[in-house]
């Protein structure tokens, strides 16, 4: 079990240099994007670093998941749940920009919808970690 804890912890090392490499590089590129603003159309460069930007704040979101299963050895669902609606949103963002059809700007907001419902879900039941606390609605009130 110690083996496997220590693969764990290695390959996670691992996944977080390369998220790390990552963010950097997106942010490099971002200010690349930057010189689109001078020699290409206003919009189509606000669109790259509007994207490109999105793009980076996904990356921080799988970043700390990450984190959060290493300090914690467990992936909360609101973690994984804000990082999928980061990564929709951005795509939305570029359909929207590129000029998708209906169904699928429909389909992404299906699903939209259903990870706000899960996010909810998941935060207003989540499992107590702490001492045993009943909900206000069951706590019975008791007078001298």
């Amino acid at each position: 079990m110690q083996l496997w804890e220590m693969a764990i912890r290695f390959t996670l090392n691992l996944l977080i240099i390369t998220i790390l490499v990552g963010l950097v590089g997106g942010v490099v590129k971002t200010f690349m994007d930057l010189r689109l603003l001078l020699s290409a159309d206003l919009e189509v460069a606000l669109r790259h670093i509007i994207v490109d930007t999105l793009t980076i704040l996904a990356v921080v979101e799988v970043l700390k998941t990450t984190l959060t299963y290493c300090s914690d050895g467990r992936v909360r669902v609101t973690f994984i749940v804000d990082t999928v609606l980061v990564v929709m949103l951005t795509e939305i963002i570029s359909r929207w920009f590129s000029g998708g059809e209906w169904q699928q700007f429909a389909a992404l907001a299906g699903l939209l919808i259903t990870l706000g419902a899960v996010r909810v879900v998941a935060v207003r039941y989540r499992p107590v970690t702490g001492p045993a606390v009943q909900p206000p609605s069951q706590m019975s009130l008791s007078f001298p």
